[in-house]
């Protein structure tokens, strides 16, 4: 073990952004199987992430005199929320495969706002993978495009735009304490849900109080210590490229337990998304280390 902590494996931020991501993707079928409102959901799951994220904070405080700068760290904060709330009330109004493609943009966005805002060029590989997985994301969902409700579709793409913002600022202050902004995004996703928590009280049971703390400790909860951890160690760029691998799975999950089928074009734009993240991870590790 003290190997290991002295000398970090040189894939380790790749492999904490690939967990997060696998992590990530059982979202969309809980927030299907919970029968509460869809704030709700989300708001319940911030305030029990809230918590975990605190103890971990307390039991690995951040250093001393490491502080954030005011601007990006709310505005990051509020585009988590935005992103977390927009893709929940997304995946409950349209189809997954819907939801989880179109918030899947997010490459797309945070490629031109990474480039803008922290002057982190995306290299010739991730150019060519943003296209690819533009072109894989439209086979993917083609088939249902438009077959789920509109609103539900125009919230998934904002909570793409909201998550590719996101995580660009979180990489811009990866050198203070990334944590604090996602603490403070699941704060104010918490707090936002109160009046839909006092409006729509949700029923408990030991299925619904399963499936929250679940989500909220570790769907959410130890994706966000993940996330942050490879947030430091990769570009934002690849970082979100791997994260793609996420809506390959999210509609995997909804098949195999409820019975949501792809069609045949969304599986071979999944194949073609994959095959991209692992072509472009490779290229940049090969960069980096020989």
């Amino acid at each position: 073990m003290s190997v290991l902590l002295k000398k970090e494996h040189p894939l380790a931020g790749q492999f904490a952004v690939l967990f997060t991501a696998i992590l990530w993707s059982s979202s969309g079928l809980f927030v299907k199987l919970l029968e509460w409102h869809p704030v709700v959901i989300a708001s319940t799951r911030s305030y029990i992430a809230v918590f975990f994220l605190l103890i971990i904070r307390f039991i690995y405080p951040p250093p001393s005199g490491t502080k954030n700068a005011p601007i990006p760290l709310w505005i990051g904060a509020l585009a988590h929320a935005s992103s977390m709330i927009c893709f929940v009330i997304a995946n409950r109004i349209t189809t997954a495969a819907n939801a989880i493609m179109l918030q899947y943009s997010a490459p797309i966005w945070g490629a031109f706002l990474a480039w803008w805002l922290i002057k982190e060029r995306p290299r010739w590989e991730h150019w060519g993978a943003l296209v690819l997985i533009f072109g894989g994301m439209l086979l993917f969902f083609r088939g249902s495009f438009g077959s789920g409700a509109i609103l539900g579709d125009l919230l998934a793409v904002v909570s793409g735009i909201s998550f590719g913002l996101y995580s660009v600022l979180l990489r811009k202050i990866k050198d203070s304490n990334p944590g604090d902004l996602m603490l403070l995004g699941h704060a104010v996703c918490a707090f936002f849900g109160i009046p839909f928590i006092i409006l729509h009280p949700p029923s408990l049971g030991l299925f619904s109080v399963s499936i929250i703390l679940y989500m909220g400790i570790i769907q959410i909860g130890l994706a966000t210590v993940l996330f942050v951890y490879g947030m430091k160690r990769v570009r934002a760029i690849q970082a979100m490229l791997i994260a793609t691998i996420e809506p390959i799975l999210n509609p995997l999950w909804v098949f195999i337990i409820i019975g949501e089928r792809p069609s045949l074009t969304a599986l071979i734009g999944g194949a073609i998304i994959i095959a991209t993240v692992l072509a472009s991870s490779t290229i940049g590790w090969r960069r980096e280390n020989l």
